[in-house]
């Protein structure tokens, strides 16, 4: 429930900025600026996901972490899904995602987040789409067994 009053509280917003703009500078201008912001939004998008995508494959190559341009690039494919929702707000918030300083502080804290995460919550493995939670007691490394009933010989 919180995540729909959320949603509407952004809907509310877009169309109170939008109201706003229109009275203030006119109907057509705020619809060309709306027209204007998405575009740029648009091409900021296709720009910084390139260059997502190729961080990714050299981290990829060069064998490092590649948890940095994966961030990245949910955070532009947020970003995209911003952008597609009509809207100043919407759109100034896309636009931060996409400037590189802006969504290199988003990454930070999303990495920081998941580290936390990480460190309080028990290691999960899924083994043939059942989840297993090891045994924190057990000595040694954690082995699992699996084989195939449907190989065929």
């Amino acid at each position: 429930m919180p995540l729909f009053v959320f949603l509407l509280l952004v809907l509310l917003a877009e169309i109170a900025v939008v109201v706003a703009l229109g009275q203030a500078i006119g109907v057509l201008t705020t619809v060309l600026l709306l027209v204007a912001v998405s575009v740029l939004g648009v091409a900021m998008l296709r720009r910084q996901g390139s260059r997502t995508l190729t961080a990714l494959g050299d981290a990829m190559r060069n064998r490092r972490d590649p948890s940095p341009e994966m961030v990245d690039g949910m955070l532009v494919g947020a970003a995209a899904a911003l952008v597609l929702f009509p809207g100043f707000v919407t759109d100034a918030l896309a636009l931060l995602l996409l400037f590189p300083p802006t969504r290199a502080v988003a990454r930070r804290r999303v990495l920081r987040r998941a580290e936390r995460r990480r460190h309080t919550r028990p290691g999960v493995f899924v083994v043939d789409s059942e989840v297993v939670h090891p045994d924190p007691t057990a000595p040694g490394p954690i082995v699992i067994e699996s084989y195939r009933e449907d190989r065929r010989d």
